[in-house]
């Protein structure tokens, strides 16, 4: 998945004495009443005070929390049969509806890892991943149109449906025929990712890389790289995220760092978030405690999930509603209960507003 750089606007806060001064009314706290009353009734403008603090605007009846966690949920295949790795058409349509109507929002992956969420004030981010890249995620039928029962056609349908469910998904491909119709690769990449979805590298042969060698992993995971590089048509788009095959990470501590970075043929590659298997939900990214080269993922499932998959978690969340990322909807402002504070590391100069 390419990492999109989008400008993050960090609001300016405006102190009094040793708190923030709020008032009601579009008044200008740094001016005094009087002047501020004699603008207004000269027909001056007056700014408001939303417009100059963020938190002004925050709603801190929809209980934001942005020390909650967010559900990275990983499919595999789409098929006519439910099974452990398999979602039918009608069960993956089910879950996008579910995580819709529980206040859901999509988000890509690389707003996760950046800490630049945007979702709806009184939403939960969640992030969708695709392992493999098989057929029944990304079809063409003879007709030149999608099929409505690929991941994507869903996908596609879906926000075409329901505008406020954002288009966001990231397909990790393997192999040299990434959605297995030949010829197509390129076309169907440079759609994904034309429509604002990503494509992420889960290595050239889908080894299991617990005993993979430091020279084999960097070949497994450059060589995918490049390989999908070579069929993009926008030179600022770059595979830089990692999902594990099997979910298996090296042995050998030290030669955890090539999942991260190394080199292919004297070809660098760089990933800025690394996703395992499973079975929980991600730490925020504004927790002191969230790693983006460690990942976990949801099984988005129904069978032998073991009680760790997604319909778990939403039952979970629905149990534990503390638990649960809620957005404030500001940008520049992190939003948590008063009680999550401690748990914050200091991230990029935003502010933190805890109630």
């Amino acid at each position: 998945m390419g990492i999109r750089v989008r400008a993050i606007i960090i609001g300016v806060s405006l102190m009094i004495g040793a708190g923030l001064l709020v008032v009601s009314g579009g008044m200008n706290p740094a001016l005094p009443a009087a002047i501020q009353q004699e603008d207004k009734a000269a027909g001056n403008p007056v700014e408001d005070q939303a417009e100059i603090d963020p938190k002004a605007k925050i709603d801190l009846n929809l209980k934001p929390n942005e020390a909650g966690k967010i559900m990275v949920l990983m499919y595999h295949n789409l098929g006519k049969e439910e099974s452990e790795w398999v979602r039918t058409p009608a069960n993956f349509r089910k879950d996008l509806s579910v995580l819709y109507e529980k206040g859901y929002r999509p988000i890509s992956l690389s707003d996760y890892i950046t800490g630049h969420i945007t979702t709806e004030p009184g939403y939960a981010p969640v992030v969708l991943t695709f392992d493999d890249g098989n057929l029944n995620n990304f079809e063409y039928l003879e007709n030149g149109l999608i099929s409505e029962d690929c991941a994507v056609g869903i996908l596609v349908d879906f926000h075409e449906k329901h505008q406020d469910f954002p288009l966001e998904a990231t397909f990790f491909l393997t192999g040299e025929r990434p959605f297995k119709q030949a010829g197509l690769e390129s076309q169907k990449l440079n759609f994904i990712i034309d429509k604002g979805m990503d494509i992420g590298n889960h290595t050239k042969d889908h080894p299991i890389l617990d005993k993979a060698s430091g020279d084999e992993i960097q070949a497994q995971i450059g060589a995918q790289a490049q390989y999908l590089q070579t069929m993009m048509n926008r030179d600022d788009y770059v595979i830089n995220t990692l999902a594990l095959p099997f979910g298996t990470r090296p042995k050998d501590q030290v030669l955890t760092r090539y999942l991260a970075a190394g080199t292919f043929q004297g070809v660098p590659y760089n990933n800025m978030a690394v996703l395992n298997v499973g079975w929980n939900p991600g730490y925020s990214p504004y927790d002191k405690r969230f790693d983006r080269l460690v990942i976990p993922r949801i099984r988005a499932s129904e069978m032998k999930v073991d009680n760790v998959g997604l319909y778990n978690y939403l039952d979970y969340f629905d149990r534990n509603p503390g638990e649960r990322f809620i957005s404030d909807g500001a940008e520049g402002v992190i939003t948590v209960p008063e009680g999550k504070k401690d748990f914050l590391a200091d991230f990029s100069g935003q502010e933190v507003y805890a109630y």
